[in-house]
């Protein structure tokens, strides 16, 4: 059967109320066509409305993407895991103009596949203690969403506690993919990653829903290998064939299509440019500094998703560590910013469901992340700042498992200014957003829960370096050039503990040239063997 047809065929799908679920990541995975379209139909006629969206990775570029379903009264309740990128939403979500919940990224994408399966749920630790936990906020992100129903309760199994994530029937998923054939099986050659396609289309199928997926390429039957088919057609009632690929099929928000981030080819590792001397790198190289010969990592988005890989380039260790992304790639160089989940040189890219098993069960070695405010309790938060609400993302999944967590950020935030000279720090402008407060807005991570599980966490910024312990926050380490009370103390809204073996950060990473971690590698190596 031929289920070639155009975007404006599933709008009688999309009834009022409807569970509408989108599959993608940043702007990868964003079926333009089949968004404008729904846009306009809204737009013009007032229908499709009061849908419920659900999604797992933030799925926009601040223009593209799920931006264009940000209208009031076109989306009812939207239940996602980030929106950083996404604008609208945020300000749709902050003016209580939509009924939003957010959960961890992780959590959704596997949520999916307990609804494939029939499951009335999914159950994890994952979220314990945090924003996501019923009895802080139970993931209900506005004065709306606190009217509306519990989507997440706590449950007691065999003498532990865990969260329990309630099942969101789906009646329409769109998907995105690379090649179709005209039964509808779809393939995802050209495609970054791989998404949480499957488990999406199974889900929808499972609740009666219909599946359509987008894609470049119409094949005939039977020209498509079967073990590159990502969703079967026994799974997809239609395919729509982007109307402008080049606007509305991008492989990323800066790429339409590049062969090295699919996969296909690998480029030589000195293409990259070092990193300027600036404020983000001390903070990487610093961070660089806990990373060993071996060690299986993940970056998040910002300083570490941006500083991380370069760096380990320059030094030349990216072949001694695995770098891994949420989305689902493993190894290579990770990009950042609007592009952040797509790798050059990749080892392998996995489904993104799978990548979350990997960090929820083994944890990674250890995760560099972001930070936008800490408290004396160790609680960090990352999802909520003023009357911005931009999500956990996988924050919360990664972090909450893994068997070191190093969090990077600047000091203080808001017009800071630093000078760098030959191994010494100075601050030339201080910012005028302090980040060590006494209490966070949203508890994206749990002090407590960490000291409960005795959990190894570092905040390393360019001035100093603190360590979580069972007795609170330590500073351990002060940059070359700082003034203790000043520049430090006198900053935060709690009094850390000063390590009575308070150290000298190295003054390398505040020099120009490599600092030489290579070679601090071959000496971890040889001492490690030498035992």
């Amino acid at each position: 059967m031929n289920k070639i047809l155009k975007a404006k065929a599933i709008l009688p799908y999309l009834k009022e109320g409807s569970t509408l679920a989108t599959v993608g990541f940043t702007l990868m995975g964003a079926c333009g066509t089949i968004l404008n379209e729904i846009e306009r139909s809204f737009l013009e006629t007032g229908f499709p409305n009061n849908l419920t969206l659900l999604h797992g990775a933030g799925q926009c570029d601040r223009v593209n993407g799920l931006q264009r379903l940000a209208h009031k009264g076109l989306i009812k309740r939207i239940i996602g895991a980030h929106w950083g990128l996404a604008p609208k939403w945020g300000e749709l979500i902050h003016n209580n103009e939509v009924e939003a919940y957010c959960l961890p990224q992780g959590q959704l994408v596997h949520l999916f596949r307990a609804m494939a399966s029939g499951k009335p749920g999914n159950f994890s630790k994952v979220g314990l203690g945090t924003f996501v936990d019923p009895r802080v906020e139970g993931g209900k992100i506005n004065d709306r969403s606190r009217q509306g129903e519990d989507i997440v309760e706590v449950l007691t199994l065999h003498n532990e506690e865990y969260l329990y994530y309630k099942s969101q029937p789906i009646d329409v998923a769109i998907i995105r993919g690379t090649t179709a054939d005209e039964s509808g099986n779809v393939t995802m050659e050209e495609e970054a990653i791989k998404y949480e396609a499957l488990s999406v289309a199974q889900a929808a199928k499972s609740n009666g829903g219909k599946v359509f997926v987008q894609v470049k390429y119409i094949a005939k039957n039977g020209d498509l290998h079967p073990k590159q088919i990502v969703i079967p057609g026994i799974f997809v009632d239609g395919i729509v064939v982007a109307e402008n690929p080049i606007e509305e099929h991008r492989q990323s928000s800066s790429y339409y299509f590049e062969p090295v981030y699919a996969g296909d080819i690998r480029v030589p590792e000195s293409e990259s440019a070092p990193l300027p001397l600036n404020v983000r790198k001390v903070i990487g190289r610093r961070a660089c500094m806990e990373l060993f010969p071996g060690a299986i990592v993940n970056l998040g988005t910002g300083i570490p998703g941006d500083t991380l890989g370069p760096i380990a380039t320059e030094e030349k260790i990216n072949g001694e560590i695995t770098l891994t992304i949420e989305s689902g790639v493993i190894g290579g160089i990770p990009e950042g910013g609007i592009d952040f989940g797509i790798t050059k040189n990749a080892i392998a890219i996995i489904e993104h469901g799978s990548q979350f098993d990997y960090y929820n069960g083994s944890g990674v070695d250890v995760t560099f992340m972001g930070m936008a405010e800490a408290d004396s309790d160790g609680n960090v938060n990352v999802s909520k700042f003023g009357t911005k609400t931009v999500g956990c993302g996988g924050f919360i999944d990664i972090t909450q498992p893994a068997k070191k967590v190093v969090y990077c950020a600047t000091f203080t935030a808001g017009g800071l200014e630093v000078a760098i000279d030959n191994g010494n720090l100075r601050i030339e402008k201080e910012g005028i957003a302090r980040k060590f407060l006494k209490k966070v807005n949203q508890i994206t991570f749990s002090g407590h829960y960490a000291r409960k599980n005795n959990q190894p966490v570092l905040f390393v910024t360019e001035r100093a370096v603190f360590e979580l312990r069972k007795e609170g926050i330590v500073l351990i380490e002060i940059a070359p050039g700082i003034d203790l009370e000043k520049d430090i103390l006198d900053l935060m809204d709690f009094r850390p503990i000063v390590s009575d073996k308070l150290k000298m950060m190295d003054p390398r990473i505040f020099r120009d040239e490599p600092i030489g971690l290579c070679d601090d590698f071959f000496r971890t190596e040889a001492a490690a063997t030498s035992e």
